[in-house]
């Protein structure tokens, strides 16, 4: 669909490039959330500008992902520069945003801002032409903090969220946990907090068939279970190992750990090492990153899908394996609670702890009927949030913000 240019949207992804495959640098969920966000919005006949940093793999310009949606990477600081300089290139950004808009005349129904840098330039880029302002952050610094024992992050980035919030038309929260910590934590407005969940690629993200998935990856029959995310500390990728370890027989299972280190962490040869003290021998297998168009293999492969994390404010890798048909075990934090419906696609649990985690995992692939009808649920759940559903209802708060700035009467 060719879009009148109509009406026109603009995205902000400061820090990553959308375009980038998860597990490159820093690219993971919300990459795959921005991406797919904007081709679903240019289905329906929106423009959309992506824009971005240039960065070490991409040079400055504009890059057109279909006829609807451009990708804008404007020069803002070295190419190769670390996250932890990247505020002090931010106006050099917003006036490379500014003179791409002046350049085109173009007019945004909404200026929406994709984590904390990106809502710090979304602010000024907003003010500037009295266009609405909408966050959505993925994730924040005092919710993590509180997550997981260890976690830090700059005064800088606190402070900062808490004056995106304040100052922004409406911040889109995934999960009423996510809401409900926005206003515990950051004295948000509750209402100017809109509730739109993720959404899922339902053509990519599908039920294989477990004999072939298994097949084509070599397993030789294991039952499997599956661990899919970066490899970082919060995602807590340990856990599932200590739940291997703990039951008695792992005769013909097989658990794959599929994702790359973040950023150099140590956290790879960390779980490597934790593999090796806990005699896992075989069992485990560290797949590395693994390219989007087979994902689906592994999650259709699997008898379950662990997400053992300190902390997710939505939980991507849950809802694409439930539109896989795989039943999810998953710690009962952030968005996760609302994706997983206990003891229908899964099971959450509230402690993370290995053997909470291993009766759920044994029950699941001990019981073939529990774990297909749990497939059937999974995937009917993962139908109702499609990203044309998601483009949709943010298109809408879009128009409403747009109306209530030019003095229109609304409902909130």
């Amino acid at each position: 669909m060719i879009s009148d240019c109509s009406r026109r949207v603009a995205l902000i992804s400061y820090h990553t490039c959308p375009l980038a495959a998860p597990g490159q640098g820093k690219a993971g969920g919300m990459n795959v959330h921005v991406r797919e966000l904007a081709r679903a919005m240019a289905n329906r006949g929106v423009a959309v500008d992506v824009f971005t940093r240039e960065h070490d793999y991409q040079c400055a310009g504009t890059e057109a992902d279909n006829d609807n949606v451009h990708y804008v990477h404007v020069p803002a600081g070295p190419a190769d520069a670390p996250l932890g300089d990247l505020p002090g290139y931010l106006d050099d950004f917003v006036a490379g945003v500014g003179r791409h808009q002046k350049r085109n005349n173009f007019q945004y129904l909404a200026i929406h801002s994709h984590y904390w840098l990106s809502g710090w330039a979304g602010a000024s880029v907003a003010a500037a032409t009295g266009t609405p302002q909408v966050v959505t952050f993925h994730t924040l610094s005092r919710i993590k903090m509180q997550s997981r024992s260890g976690e830090h992050e700059p005064p800088v980035r606190q402070e900062t969220e808490e004056r995106i919030i304040a100052g922004a038309d409406c911040v889109v929260a995934f999960s009423p946990h996510e809401r409900d910590a926005m206003v515990r934590l950051y004295g948000a407005d509750r209402n100017r907090v809109e509730l739109i969940p993720c959404g899922v690629d339902l053509s990519r993200f599908r039920p294989i068939g477990r004999t072939a998935a298994r097949r084509e990856l070599g397993l030789n029959g294991h039952k499997v279970r599956l661990s899919v995310g970066r490899i970082e500390p919060l995602k807590g990728a340990d856990l599932l190992l200590h739940a291997a370890a703990s039951l008695e027989s792992e005769e013909g299972v097989q658990v794959l750990v599929v994702g790359s280190d973040a950023d150099g962490s140590g956290e790879m040869e960390r779980l490597h090492q934790l593999s090796v003290d806990l005699q896992l021998g075989d069992t485990v297998e560290f797949v590395g990153r693994v390219p989007q168009d087979r994902l689906a293999l592994y999650y259709s492969a699997a008898d379950v899908c662990v997400v053992p994390s300190f902390y997710e404010s939505f939980g991507l890798a849950a809802l694409e394996s439930m539109a896989c048909g795989t039943p999810v075990v998953a710690s009962r934090v952030g968005g996760l609670s609302t994706i997983v419906q206990h003891g229908r696609t899964g099971y959450l649990k509230s402690w993370r702890c290995p053997e909470a985690f291993a009766q759920s995992l044994e029950m699941i692939m001990a019981n073939e009927d529990l774990r297909d009808s749990m497939g059937r649920a999974a995937r009917n759940r993962a139908e109702t949030l499609s990203w044309d559903q998601v483009a949709g209802r943010l298109l809408d708060l879009y128009e409403r913000l747009g109306s209530a700035g030019r003095g229109e009467e609304t409902a909130h």
